[in-house]
């Protein structure tokens, strides 16, 4: 038995691994991954890692003695750079190839590059890997200014810890709003005015022409001739997915790896789960998406583990993700874009809010601000496929949870 074959040691393989020795699979596991050690968290990387809080050790999923108790072989420090699909190998950098019976690719994303002059200077930095988070810490304790490029999650994540720090940053972002791309106009309001109190700078609709510097960064250059002193640049525009492995093996992708309702390739021997994968989803009316979270890895792993051991079902779960900006804790339950519609419960007065986002008269998402309870209900509701009616949701006295529980 040659067993099976990870390409990828991130959240999604290694939950992979853990998962069929749940289920009772009992033959050689094999995780193979470009970066040294064993998995970690990336999540604590841009939020208690950065504020020293959590050091390399407690970013690990699991101690070392459980891989030697699982029987799950890290092979870490491996580039993965062929797929041979009729002999069952796939082919390592070093030369070696690994015989597997089932392969399975959890290559993740990669930072999306900065396409302008300079952004190979030293002062510019991305926030993906550990030693990304590691040369940033320490570029952080030295820096005078910063300037975060993308208002996306990691973007306002890091500001909000310059803030912390009483570090002057500001945070240019090509779009009119904060998180444009993922939370309801209503919620970025909320979170950039939140973050302007710290004390952050926000420049929107403006493009980034080029990094001013010699040897290192001093400025962002923008496309309208202002520049934005800054010894320190982190660049955060958006990832992408790590499908070259799979298209050169000639599988078929689409916005990642494009996978079947089992996050199955169409070739039988090969799955593919997590950031680089893109999937049919019954929570976006059957459209294909690509979500990047913790808990798509998780969802998707556990997913293939019981197809590959004998309980296959179709990959159903509500996507929801996280973040951590300072005082505000967002979570997000569903996929709320595009909506149409948008009503919010709480008290804006505290800063304690939800929007609950709808699609005609069904409810597509809910984004909670610090309301952990509100967040856990919209889970529940998703999940069962019961909505709550916009003036359901935004009257305080309906009961949701009551409705959730069905």
């Amino acid at each position: 038995m040659n067993g099976i074959v990870v390409v990828g040691t991130g959240q999604a393989g290694f939950q992979l691994g853990a998962s069929l020795r749940e289920s009772g699979y009992a033959g050689p596991v094999t995780l193979v991954g470009e970066e040294p050690g064993l998995p970690y968290g990336r999540p604590p990387l841009s939020k208690a890692y950065m504020l020293g809080k959590t050091d390399a050790a407690g970013l690990a999923l699991r101690p070392e003695a459980y891989f030697a108790e699982h029987r799950l072989t890290v092979r870490g420090g491996e580039r993965a750079v062929a797929i041979d699909r009729a002999a069952h190998r796939l082919h390592l950098a070093s030369g070696e190839a690994l015989a597997y019976d089932h392969l399975v690719l959890a290559t993740g994303s990669r930072n999306r590059p900065l396409p302008v002059p300079g952004a190979d200077l030293a002062g510019i930095h991305q926030l993906r890997t550990l030693a990304e988070a590691d040369g940033l810490k320490a570029a952080l304790a030295e820096a005078r200014s910063v300037a975060v490029v993308g208002a996306g999650f990691i973007g306002l994540e890091f500001a909000a810890i310059c803030a912390q720090k009483g570090l002057p940053v500001t945070v240019i972002e090509g779009l009119e709003r904060p998180l444009a791309r993922s939370v309801s106009a209503g919620m970025a309001a909320r979170i950039e005015a939140s973050h302007a109190r710290a004390g952050t700078r926000f420049l929107f609709g403006s493009a980034v022409s080029g990094i001013v510097g010699t040897d290192r960064a001093r400025a962002v250059a923008l496309a309208d001739g202002r520049e934005v002193a800054a010894d320190l640049v982190l660049v955060g525009i958006g990832v992408l997915p790590n499908d070259d492995l799979a298209l050169s093996a000639g599988l078929r992708v689409e916005n990642g790896i494009a996978v079947d309702a089992m996050l199955a390739t169409e070739d039988p021997a090969i799955s593919a789960i997590g950031d680089c994968t893109s999937v049919p989803s019954p929570h976006a009316a059957g459209a294909r998406v690509r979500i990047e979270s913790v808990q798509n890895a998780v969802d998707g792993a556990r997913c293939v583990a019981a197809r590959l051991t004998g309980r296959p079902s179709a990959f159903t779960a509500v996507p929801w993700f996280w973040s951590d900006q300072g005082p505000l804790k967002l979570q997000i339950a569903g996929l709320c874009q595009p909506h149409d519609r948008a009503v919010s419960r709480g008290d804006p007065e505290s800063g304690a809010v939800s929007v609950f986002c709808y699609r005609g008269e069904r409810l597509a998402g809910v984004e909670s601000l610090n309301r952990p309870a509100d967040h856990m209900i919209a889970r529940r509701l998703l999940q069962s496929g019961r909505s709550p009616t916009p003036d359901e949701a935004q009257d305080p006295g309906f009961d949701l949870k009551a409705l959730a529980l069905g």
